[in-house]
């Protein structure tokens, strides 16, 4: 079976809800607070596992309770953790406030995320054996810039999502098969205000640009243009904490297993509309059977 190898972050969630964002100074009464697995690389691949991708997590956390919990996480969906690196120090946390319309606003602590800034053998192992190598910004920059190198002349398929957001060279980004920005990141990246314009500004550096606009649906873009809008299922949204991530795992998941690149898509967009109707992070992301029965 063809295998994912990801790249990326995990942290233990510490999630509140609440009625609205806080004022500076201000304290407000919030609805309900859980702990939760998380981080972008975590999620991502937990996605792309419930999609019926083969999975390598490639990350690290600390020798802590926190640490532990996110390994059995990862266990539980089948995920190969022999890339998984025990470092110093704590696991990373993310603290994120949920309002009540689902929009969300997050802190990261990276702990045992930035700890490792090289590629070991182990991990160069997985990316080379892999049939794509997904990656996220919440890793050290230059860990990402050697992974996506090191993808590219093992002939890997590259799939980055740019958040969070960051200036990005171009020389970079010229080793990205497909990137998934959101609209905000999109225009961050290209630094314009329209998000088409900046859709097709970084599809002349990527080689294919998916980007995401909630329940505007998404655009793919490709050499400079739009070449397919794949609209958004609608759906009453609770909690939009790991719909993007999730998106991504459903996308190359699908991708992988064959997938023509708008149906993978539009299944992807399908996998993101049924995490924004539940609350939390790796506990919203749908099981395939959900998804399938949603197309």
């Amino acid at each position: 079976m063809p295998h994912i190898a990801v790249l990326g972050s995990a942290n233990l969630d510490f999630v509140v809800t609440q009625p609205r964002l806080a004022k500076p100074g201000e304290t407000i009464f919030g609805h309900d607070f859980v702990t939760v697995p998380g981080g972008k690389g975590l999620n991502q691949a937990v996605a792309a596992a419930r999609a019926g991708g083969n999975v390598a997590f490639l990350g690290a956390v600390g020798a802590d309770d926190a640490g532990r919990v996110l390994r059995a996480c990862l266990d539980a969906e089948g995920i190969d953790l022999s890339g998984l690196i025990e470092v110093a120090g704590a696991t990373g946390t993310a603290h994120i406030a949920v309002v009540d319309d689902g929009e969300n606003s997050i802190v990261v602590v990276p702990g045992a995320n930035a700890a490792v800034t090289e590629l070991d053998d182990v991990t160069r192992s997985h990316i080379a054996g892999a049939s794509a190598l997904v990656l996220q910004l919440e890793r050290p920059l230059e860990l990402v810039a050697e992974a996506l190198a090191f993808a590219r002349a093992s002939g890997v398929r590259t799939v980055l999502t740019p958040a969070p957001a960051r200036p990005l060279a171009p020389e970079l980004l010229g080793l990205v098969d497909i990137l998934v920005p959101n609209a905000g990141e999109a225009c961050e990246l290209a630094g314009v205000d329209d998000e088409l314009v900046a859709a097709r500004a970084l599809s002349q550096q990527a080689a294919t640009v998916i980007m995401t606009r909630g329940a505007h649906g998404s655009v793919i873009a490709r050499a400079g243009e739009v070449i397919a809008e794949v609209p958004a299922r609608r759906v009453n949204a609770v909690d939009t904490t790991a719909a993007g991530d999730t998106f991504v795992g459903a996308l190359i998941a699908r991708l992988t297993a064959g997938d023509e690149l708008d149906d993978a898509v539009r299944t992807a967009s399908v996998a993101a509309s049924i995490t924004v109707t539940r609350p939390g992070a790796t506990s919203s992301i749908p099981t395939w059977d959900e998804v399938a029965a949603a197309l």
